[in-house]
């Protein structure tokens, strides 16, 4: 890349983008099995989890309960444990769960020399070993207060979610260059549509049936890797012209971004 082409970034959530599941879990359940905690407060951070994905996630007072249960979970352990734990995980859970086909993607934007980042709401010390276990650039993700060298309980600053993530990458962009009308980003979620209608190049990865028809209707990038992936390439045609009808009868629809 030469000095007069913009420079260019591509941002990458993490769970069912990534990796077949949530980063939490997988950082929960290993903490479980090492003792680090009772059923009764992985039962407490799991219903906190699962009500944040089937509850409309864009409650205040939804997010705010997950966020509470993804901090009290790791809340006096010690850092440096933590990290050498979570190493642990990455090779039992992280790695076998990875998502190839996203990674490839990955790889071929750093042969471009192109950036890559991990955006996600799971804690950022564990984006980042996944990042560097990748050998991506770097990570982005909702920041756990630490003093003396033992996690407090609390977050430092809001959960990465949402809009949330544009402020995140636009910071990002403003300190390393990017400009974000010619940056990439990808997502299997219709919560993510603010990052991804905050770079010049969406791209839907594994999408939930919101983000497919909104991929689908503004003739963004689908790529698909899961198991179902030949039933979505029959439906996909179909749902393409219902879309593309239903514009047409209503052409204002859903036009604003």
């Amino acid at each position: 890349m030469d000095a007069t082409t913009p420079k260019r970034a591509a941002f990458f959530d993490v769970d069912n983008t990534l990796i077949r599941g949530s980063t939490l879990y997988f950082l929960g359940r290993g903490m479980y099995q090492r003792g680090f905690f009772s059923k009764t407060d992985i039962s407490r951070f799991v219903l906190a989890n699962l009500r944040f994905r089937l509850t409309g996630k864009e409650n205040p007072e939804e997010i705010k309960r997950w966020q509470d249960g993804a901090c009290n979970f790791i809340a006096g352990h010690n850092v440096k444990d933590i990290d050498v734990m979570a190493q642990d995980i990455y090779d039992e859970y992280v790695s076998p769960a990875l998502w190839q086909g996203t990674i490839d993607i990955a790889q071929t934007h750093l042969n471009n020399s192109e950036e890559v980042w991990l955006v996600t709401a799971a804690p950022e010390d564990m984006a980042h070993l996944i990042a560097m276990r990748l050998g991506f650039t770097g990570a982005l993700g909702s920041k756990a207060e630490t003093k003396d060298g033992v996690y407090t309980g609390a977050m430092i600053g809001n959960l990465l979610h949402g809009k949330e993530k544009v402020t995140a990458i636009t910071t990002l962009a403003a300190e390393r260059g990017f400009d974000l009308s010619e940056c990439y980003a990808y997502s299997d979620s219709h919560n993510d549509l603010p990052l991804l209608l905050s770079v010049g190049h969406p791209c839907a990865i594994n999408p939930d049936a919101i983000l497919r028809i909104r991929a689908l209707r503004d003739g963004w990038l689908i790529h698909d890797f899961r198991r179902a992936r030949v039933l979505n390439r029959i439906l996909g045609p179909v749902v393409s012209r219902v879309v593309a009808l239903g514009a047409f009868l209503t052409p204002r629809w859903g036009r604003g971004r």
